[in-house]
């Protein structure tokens, strides 16, 4: 709804319909309408961070973050490709959305840094893992900004984009990974 309508246009009471509760009890979880989707942005970031911790030596960085080893199947957990392409692109107009996409990142960093320290036997603080935590959040930001300002093909179906993202997301993993390793 946000991103078919905007920021603007979208009401509390629309927001709460969507997930079946009161617009009161939307303002009760969320000071304002672009917070609102800020569990879509940062649904996956402990997965992800459980990744970088379990990341064995020798093992990619990509492999460490896009499968799970117990199921095979994806790791990293969010919103569809197309969603968060919408909304990332949303962030150019939307100041307020911005912030938010911006916030989660920063969040992600310290969870990250953790992550990072665990599988060094560092610790927490330690500001190398710090340093480490800020490229690889830095390059993941940079890959889905970059696929979501190129603008999805409308006509392009649901596996395209997903294998667009991937794509990019591989790139930024590999580019993180010569810092990381």
């Amino acid at each position: 709804m946000v991103v078919a309508q905007g920021v603007t246009a979208t009401t509390g009471e629309q927001i709460g319909q969507a997930v079946g509760v009161s617009a009161r009890t939307v303002w009760r979880y969320f000071p304002s309408k672009e917070n609102c989707v800020s569990p879509l942005l940062s649904a996956g970031i402990e997965r992800m961070a459980d990744g970088l911790r379990e990341w064995r030596p020798g093992q990619s960085l990509e492999e460490a973050l896009t499968r799970d080893p117990a199921t095979g199947g994806r790791l990293l957990a969010g919103p569809e490709p197309a969603t968060l392409g919408a909304l990332v692109r949303l962030t150019r107009t939307e100041p307020g959305l911005r912030a938010v996409w911006l916030q989660t990142y920063y969040e992600a960093e310290p969870a990250f840094a953790r992550a990072l320290a665990d599988r060094a036997g560092l610790p927490p603080d330690d500001l190398r893992c710090t340093i480490r935590a800020a490229m690889f959040n830095a390059a993941l930001r940079a890959a889905v900004e970059q696929h979501a300002w190129r603008g999805a093909d409308p006509r392009a179906d649901k596996a395209a984009t997903e294998a667009e993202l991937a794509a990019a997301v591989r790139l930024a993993f590999a580019v993180a990974e010569e810092g990381l390793s």
